[in-house]
């Protein structure tokens, strides 16, 4: 860990240390490689300038030109983790505030009908691995990150174990779901390991899926920025919380510590809601 007397800027070096630090912590791949993006970042922004407060609010005052809030706070993030790292707690910058949002974005949740047209395209494509990707991913929940622990063995047990961010769950997996995929495996032949990997034995990445599933949206007829494995997620979330309405059990299934962020997955949009209330029959006049 740097001292403070010896840290003035912020360098290469310093953010290849921290990512090494990120790793002892068992943080996920995905979390040190938005960090260590977002860090250089700031980085090349400061410029070889001292690292001081004013520097740092300054830079959350440019992210405001340019990103979300939200994003805003996960780049914040990052920068306070490294300010930690390095004993400059007192320069952590506060993030934006957010008001929690009622309602989801009908806009960019994926529906029902539109998960059905993706999986008939990449079945038109010829492509039965991804329409078997959507599908897993979207009939248990699990994160892009956990596809590869949806193995032959799992399948031939009917359930998942899942390790991610230091925890650890079990995933049941659907009857019809093991049939498939164990059908998919014979055309393959293999017998063991994971069920989706690459020309060259390994498991298939996050940024392999999100290409595969966006060149499916022109013949799905889908919007692009709806198409992304996380919001098969979403839609996973919200069909078993219209059926079960527990909303603890779900944040199990999900893998979260906080069931306030299960209940980010499950709001509905502004259009349910007002249908809903069109429903309720009170005005009687």
């Amino acid at each position: 860990m740097r001292k403070k007397d010896q840290l003035k800027t912020i360098t290469p070096e310093l953010i290849r240390q921290y990512s090494i630090y990120l790793q002892e912590q068992e943080k996920s791949t995905a979390t040190i490689e938005k960090y260590i993006h977002d860090l250089t970042a700031l980085y090349k922004y400061l410029e070889g300038q001292e690292l001081t407060k004013t520097a740092l609010l300054r830079w959350k005052g440019h992210l405001t030109e340019d990103y979300a809030p939200s994003s805003i706070n996960t780049m914040l993030a990052a920068m306070n983790g490294l300010l930690d790292f390095c004993g400059l707690a007192a320069l952590k910058v506060k993030p934006l505030k957010i008001q929690r949002s009622l309602f989801s974005d009908g806009e960019k949740e994926l529906t029902r009908e539109e998960y059905i047209r993706l999986i008939r395209a990449a079945e038109q494509d010829g492509s039965e691995r991804l329409s078997l990707v959507i599908q897993t991913i979207c009939a248990t929940g699990i994160r892009v990150s956990e596809l590869q622990f949806i193995t032959a063995e799992a399948i031939q047990s009917g359930r998942a174990e899942i390790s991610n961010k230091g925890k650890h769950r079990t995933i049941f997996l659907p009857g019809k779901l093991c049939r498939l995929l164990k059908k998919y495996l014979k055309k393959e032949k293999r017998t063991t390991g994971a069920v989706f990997v690459t020309r060259t034995g390994k498991p298939l990445n996050r940024s392999n899926i999100w290409r595969d599933m966006k060149a499916l949206c022109e013949s799905a007829d889908v919007e692009p920025e709806k198409v992304f494995p996380h919001n098969l997620r979403h839609l996973f979330a919200r069909t078993y919380y219209t059926l079960e309405k527990d909303l603890s059990r779900l944040a199990d299934i999900l893998g979260h510590s906080n069931v306030n962020t299960t209940r980010i997955y499950t709001m509905e949009s502004g259009t349910v809601h007002a249908r809903q209330m069109e429903r309720i029959g009170l005005i009687i006049t």
